[in-house]
């Protein structure tokens, strides 16, 4: 099938999603989307367990990093923190076009320099509209204490990016980054929140990627899930397209040589095919073993129980439901209990290594599009949303136009008159234009190509101080 692009005239017109309409769930609106795809089937986890995968809650374009990937615009930096009233709003529309339970990413930029009780309320916010809040960070200042305070918020989850494209000085490798990823696993332990790490795969650290697996299947149970996003060019980031080197398929190989096992990445589905990948591991005695080598079981399994909830932080209330669910449903127990004894039996000798104790571990690959190679099919099943002031939108779309996103003066609902808050002053204005005139971005807060440009001009003020003699 020849592979259809958006136009550059179709990307600018292209306009937030609407709520389901009335009479129609969010289940319903996502299953006709997976079916006119054509990726429906009962491995396909959208439209039969979720109606979307997630949706970024964006509360801060700034970022007290520099990524050579970063999707962020060059105007981010300059873009005021959005009002608080506006997230909320944001949040009642997640709900109202995914329903309950959706997983929701507060993110960034990085969300952490938001100020903490914003923050905090944030993540309760979220919480009280019974969805799942997850925070993406790159864990400079998610320190032990405020992930207590978050936890206590009702934080499910903490997603900590790490990884060689944010040049953190002293560390040139991915190996060299596992300190860092060690720190952060311990700030979160005995925390009812679950862990996981992002990594970009780049053509810089492509073949350390085997590494960073083997690290993560070390850590099982202590980390949940390992995301690997593969290079896009988007943003103000400067690396560029990837090589053809890197792609679902290769990425995939690379994490089964750390795992040290086949891993079936197709047994169920995520959205779109060349967009996501999935699979699940369990660990014991130090190895892993591919949770979804028997596909027919998995499908099954997957929508006989898609309406069961299950909670990722509190295993011995998932396994209540699940034995509940199973007193129902007994017709399942004989295809259970074979799928049980085989994987069991193939897992012996690790088994009485870890003395019973199995963990579980699981993979996802996201392969991000280029800002200006949007395939028509990709944007409109999309799985993973970020919510702007007018409904959700693609995140690949999102990154691809994120000027005209964040740029929007936004309307303050309740407020006298008509007043709009303003993105690059933060003032209130009567009226809905844009004021154009941004503050003066300090050089030490550029970012991307707007940094390497200043730098040719005026030189590197880091390197002219040090090369000051002291006084």
């Amino acid at each position: 099938m020849l592979t259809r692009f958006l136009s550059e005239d179709e990307i600018d017109a292209h306009r937030p999603g609407l709520a389901p309409a009335r009479g129609t769930s969010p289940f319903e609106k996502a299953r006709r989307i997976a079916v006119e795809s054509g990726h429906f089937s009962p491995r396909q986890q959208l439209g039969n367990r979720w109606p979307i995968g997630c949706v970024a809650l964006e509360i801060t374009q700034r970022c007290n990093l520099d990524c050579t990937l970063c999707y962020l615009s060059d105007k981010s930096e300059a873009v005021r923190d959005i009002p608080l009233a506006e997230i909320f709003r944001r949040i009642e529309m997640i709900r109202s076009h995914y329903g309950e339970g959706t997983d929701v990413q507060v993110t960034g930029g990085e969300p952490t320099l938001r100020a903490r009780p914003e923050l905090l309320e944030i993540v309760k916010r979220v919480r009280s509209a019974g969805m799942r809040p997850t925070l993406m960070t790159n864990g400079i200042r998610a320190t032990r204490d405020l992930l207590c305070d978050l936890a206590a918020s009702g934080l499910e989850d903490v997603a900590f990016h790490v990884d060689t494209t944010q040049q953190r000085k002293g560390y040139g490798s991915e190996s060299d980054l596992n300190v860092i990823r060690r720190k952060y696993i311990d700030a979160a332990r005995g925390l009812p929140i679950s862990v996981m790490f992002n990594t970009t795969v780049h053509d810089g650290n492509f073949g350390e990627i085997p590494e960073v697996v083997r690290f993560f299947r070390a850590h099982a149970g202590a980390v949940r899930t390992a995301s690997f996003q593969l290079q896009a060019e988007t943003g103000r980031g400067i690396q560029g397209r990837r090589s053809s080197l890197i792609a679902l398929e290769s990425v995939a190989a690379q994490i089964e040589r750390g795992a040290g096992t086949r891993i079936d990445f197709t047994a169920s589905l995520v959205g779109h095919p060349g967009c996501n990948r999935y699979g699940l591991c369990l660990e014991a005695g130090g190895r892993l073993h591919d949770a979804f080598d028997d596909p027919a079981f998995i499908a099954r399994m997957q929508g006989a129980t898609a309406g069961l909830p299950l909670h990722r932080n509190d295993l011995a209330r998932t396994v209540r439901g699940f034995l509940r669910w199973l007193a129902v449903h007994p017709e399942h127990l004989g295809a259970i209990l074979k799928w049980t004894l085989a994987k069991a039996w193939r897992m012996k000798r690790d088994l009485l290594v870890a003395k019973g104790r199995v963990r579980t571990l699981s993979f996802v690959l996201h392969n991000f599009m280029n800002a200006r190679s949007l395939e028509r099919g990709r944007v409109d099943a999309c799985v993973f949303m970020t919510m702007t002031r007018d409904g959700p939108v693609s995140m690949c779309m999102h990154n691809a136009k994120r000027d005209s996103f964040i740029l929007q003066p936004i309307r303050l609902y309740g407020s006298r008159g008509r007043r709009f808050w303003q993105p690059l002053s933060g003032s209130l204005t009567e009226g809905e234009r844009l004021q154009e005139a941004a503050p003066e971005i300090s050089p030490k807060r550029l970012k991307g190509r707007i940094r390497q440009a200043f730098f040719r001009v005026h030189g590197d003020p880091r390197r002219a101080a040090a090369a000051r003699p002291e006084s």
